[in-house]
């Protein structure tokens, strides 16, 4: 149980570059779940930290934001913690009233927040299903209602949203894939709607990462391994991905390398949407569960 678990925090991004020097962003779900490695909301924060933005941490758990907070004080940059229920349209209206007073008007979003929930539609509650909506999709449409008017009057930005492949192939996560899905059909609408305004709003769709969220599916043993070794060779580069990985597309979709791009949806799945089961059989037939 240390191989991978070994490399998977010693992972680093390149250097500082400055590639979002002075701008303002926000990023919700911006903790990390408690375990090893990190989370696509807590990697992105660091990574915008580290090329010049000042950042608003937006977590339920503003403990685990705080962790993220110290990373990028540590590091030198500028971040704060803000505590808050982004489900909620008061609480989503006081972010954005927050980061402006901190930090001046926003020019980055990150649409961070998500919750995987499995079951089919047959099996999957009510109560269920529309939680998965409001923490996947709702969170994004409040976020971004109140930020795009503080961006239009700035004269533009960019919009993150943290999508899926389960939006694009079936896993069995009826809710989530759905949610998902309706977040990339948001980000295309949110594009047209808003691109005349300077607003580029792009997804990214992360494939089968490692992060502490997934790892504590199982807790530590055989079996987590095991599937970290099914996700690593299900890709056509046979590695690991992890919240890294995301970050890295995030920075460059919110910089200013990215100015004619938007209304995509990026994936960063190792190719697992290039490639079909069967082509990949062999290499997973390969590996034996415990």
């Amino acid at each position: 149980m240390t191989g991978i678990h070994e490399r998977r925090e010693q992972k680093k991004l390149p250097e500082r570059k400055g590639r979002v020097e002075g701008k303002v962003a926000i990023v919700t779900g911006a903790g990390s779940t408690p375990g090893p490695g990190v989370g696509t909301g807590k990697a992105t924060a660091i990574a915008l930290a580290r090329e010049g933005a000042s950042v608003l941490l937006v977590d339920l758990y503003p403990d685990r934001a705080d962790e993220t907070r110290q990373v990028i004080a540590k590091e030198g940059g500028q971040a704060e913690v803000f505590g808050a229920d982004v489900t909620k349209d008061a609480e989503c209206a006081a972010m954005v009233a927050h980061a402006v007073d901190k930090f001046g008007p926003i020019d980055i979003l990150v649409n961070n927040v998500g919750r995987a929930a499995t079951g089919t539609v047959v099996d999957i509650s009510e109560e269920d299903w529309d939680r998965s909506l409001d923490i996947n999709l709702r969170t994004a449409f409040l976020a971004s209602k109140h930020v795009i008017p503080v961006m239009a009057g700035k004269g533009g930005g960019s919009i993150v949203n943290i999508s899926s492949i389960s939006a694009l192939r079936g896993d069995g996560t009826a809710a989530y894939s759905a949610a998902k899905g309706g977040l990339i059909a948001l980000t295309i609408d949110m594009a047209y709607s808003h691109g005349r305004q300077g607003i580029r709003v792009n997804a990214i769709a992360p494939g089968h990462i490692t992060t502490p969220m997934v790892l504590s599916v199982y807790g530590p043993g055989p079996r987590t391994e095991y599937l970290n070794q099914l996700r690593a060779e299900a890709g056509l580069l046979g590695n690991e991905g992890t919240g890294w990985d995301v970050a890295a597309a995030a920075v460059f979709l919110a910089s200013d390398e990215a100015r004619w791009i938007t209304g995509v949806t990026l994936p960063v799945d190792s190719g697992v949407l290039s490639v079909t089961p069967l082509s990949m059989a062999d290499k997973l037939r390969a590996l034996r569960e415990p």
